[in-house]
């Protein structure tokens, strides 16, 4: 049975506690899929998103009553079946042809809970309607993109009548919902998030698109894991993403056809085969094509590619790209340098954590005004280079922006707060955040003059940002900036509720100035009922400090696209103020506790303090 499976009052399926003990060789009534491996356990207890066990589905057994069809074709839903033919034998003739499942997939928080049949629902006929119901917290369309949702209700339901085969009847399903409707253990257990790139609009820097592929081979398509992924890169950006990326690659490239396995050979280079001639694609396209691909396989644990080898549909070779090439248009260089932390200290300096030792760090000044303390500081942020920072005043008044690595004179702020002297700090300016392309961003909380500003190159005449959605009573409480300068993580405050959206970024070229655009908030975190902290951990990840409803305070690792993992929430740690992660994993994350001051928490250890007092810690970014 799928993992995500539970006892249900309406199936009157009592013998289901084991997974082996229902499922085994007995092949009990209504079991339509199995383990192939792990110990024997609850139900409830198989670990969400485990993609280690293996679900084979079961066919219906001979005189199968309604009841047991509804409930096999469920379970069905959640294995690896090549084609999904197990879960067809469910369906009557017509069904089976016409029914979809690569069309769309329905998460569900748990497995979908199938009630009694309703049988006043069907007057006249011998077919019977069970109503299938739960919470619906994301879908996933045709193009993999997934989509949260608050947790809705859902309520669909599956129409069973008596088929002939033959010479005998049998119930079948001839109504059902579209696509697959999985619980979200199910769905983890099955599929994955993979990070496509693509170029932003006019640029050499890549961005993540995320999309969710299947764990394993492809029922529908047959494609394994590297495949589907090749697959759903040349199929072109989510529809959310489109408008501020560019896809080089000419319309119409495809795998070419047949090709179900993608692997590396001896020297880890991958020969990609497509359906295009070279005279399409050759040249400065290719190359980028090939850069996107080496990027976007990068993740991936079933292969290592060091090179990719683009071929032609007459297989001749187009472009061959290195791996060390294609790192030249990721949106942050891996310098092989470890990433300075930063901090706002009690007296209101700015203060970089530089290892002393193997496990420890020491807090020291920087150079310059802002280590100074000319002028109090009430946040700060730090250029991706690492030698140029911003700093917001204590009253939240100006923007400063200074070197930290040489002295230099105090400067004159870059900007002002349009808000009057005698407002709390939180009616002034956020604090700021800089893109991988040297552009400062920073939200000016002023009532009834709302308003984002980027700043050019730190240094340049800033630019009023465009938001149709900043009204007045709308609240930007932060904002972080993604390294490739096409997203931003935005808490926003309407209602007296504090939320975490994700905005796409877009620039067009005006008369006189570049017109810079935040538009298509989506939720990121529609799980929590409210956020107060976030900072970017990678190309599309994001750390979250926030509650779910009745719950308390946690720090956890969400995508962009708002999915999530059981794995993703962080050990636990009180009266957290802020939180600022590496964009490589293998440095620390560093957070500000009202209770323990500056604290850091190492890959697979726990939190350790670093500094009794200190406040707004954040990394390059």
């Amino acid at each position: 049975m799928g993992a995500d499976a539970r006892l249900r009052a309406g199936r009157g399926r009592g013998g289901r506690t084991l997974v082996l003990a229902a499922c085994g060789g007995l092949l009990a009534t209504g079991c339509a899929a199995m383990p192939d491996s792990g110990d024997v356990q609850a139900v409830r207890g198989a670990n969400p998103g485990d993609s280690q066990v293996r679900v084979y589905a079961v066919a219906p057994r001979e005189n199968a009553d309604p009841d047991e069809i509804v409930d096999g074709f469920l379970e069905a839903m959640t294995s690896d079946d090549p084609g999904f033919a197990t879960a067809r034998k469910y369906l009557t003739q017509k069904a089976a042809r016409n029914w979809k499942p690569e069309q769309s997939i329905t998460v569900l928080s748990t497995a979908p809970d199938r009630q009694p049949a309703d049988r006043n629902a069907d007057p006249g006929t011998q077919g019977r309607a069970y109503p299938i119901s739960g919470r619906t917290i994301a879908t996933v369309d045709a193009r993999h993109a997934y989509q949260p949702k608050s947790a809705v209700e859902y309520a669909e339901a599956i129409h069973v009548v008596q088929e002939t085969d033959g010479k005998e009847k049998r119930w079948r399903i001839d109504a059902l919902p579209p696509g697959l409707v999985l619980g979200e253990a199910d769905f983890l257990r099955n599929y994955r998030s993979v990070n496509r790139y693509y170029f932003a609009s006019g640029e050499d820097l890549l961005v993540a698109d995320p999309v969710y592929i299947r764990q394993r081979q492809d029922p529908v398509t047959r494609m394994d894991p590297v495949t589907q992924t090749v697959k759903a890169l040349l199929a072109g950006p989510t529809h959310w993403l489109r408008p501020a990326v560019d896809s080089p690659f000419p319309s119409g490239t495809e795998l070419r056809k047949g090709v179900t396995t993608l692997t590396s050979d001896d020297q880890s280079t991958l020969k990609v085969p497509l359906n295009v001639k070279a005279d399409r694609f050759g040249g400065e396209v290719c190359r980028r094509l090939a850069a996107q691909l080496l990027v976007t396989l990068g993740d991936l644990p079933s292969v290592r590619v060091d090179q990719v080898e683009l071929q032609d549909v007459d297989n001749k070779v187009v472009c061959q790209l290195g791996k060390g090439q294609a790192a030249d248009f990721e949106a942050v260089q891996d310098t092989g340098q470890a990433e300075t932390p930063y901090f706002v200290g009690e007296d209101g300096r700015m203060m970089a954590l530089t290892s002393s030792g193997k496990d420890s760090v020491q807090p020291t000044e920087v150079p310059g005004p802002l280590g100074k303390g000319a002028v109090r500081l009430g946040s700060v942020a730090v250029a991706r280079g690492g030698t140029r920072a911003a700093g917001v005043s204590e009253d939240g008044g100006s923007l400063y922006v200074s070197s930290i690595t040489t002295e230099q004179e105090q400067p004159q702020a870059v900007l002002r707060s349009s808000a009057g002297a005698a407002v709390d700090p939180k009616d002034r300016l956020s604090q700021p955040s800089w893109d991988g392309r040297g552009n400062l961003w920073i939200a000016d909380r002023a009532k009834g003059h709302q308003r984002l500003v980027v700043v050019p190159d730190g240094t340049g005449k800033w630019i009023e940002v465009r938001a149709d959605w900043l009204t007045d009573d709308t609240r930007v409480e932060s904002l972080r900036v993604s390294a490739d300068g096409v997203r931003i993580a935005l808490l926003i405050t309407r209602e007296g509720r504090t939320t975490l959206q994700i905005g796409r970024i877009e620039r067009q070229d005006g008369m006189d100035e570049q017109v810079v655009s935040v538009d298509d908030l989506r939720p990121a975190a529609p799980r929590m009922e409210s956020v107060s902290s976030v900072s970017w951990a990678g190309p599309s990840r994001l750390v979250v400090v926030g509650r779910e409803a009745g719950g308390v305070q946690q720090i956890r690792y969400l995508e962009t696209d708002g999915s999530t993992s059981a794995s993703s929430v962080l050990p636990g740690l009180n009266g957290v103020d802020g939180v600022a992660a590496p964009y490589r994993e293998s440095e620390p994350l560093i957070a500000a506790s009202g209770n323990d001051g500056i604290v850091r928490l190492m890959p697979g250890a726990t939190w350790q303090p670093v500094v009794k007092s200190g406040s707004e810690p954040v990394y390059p970014g």
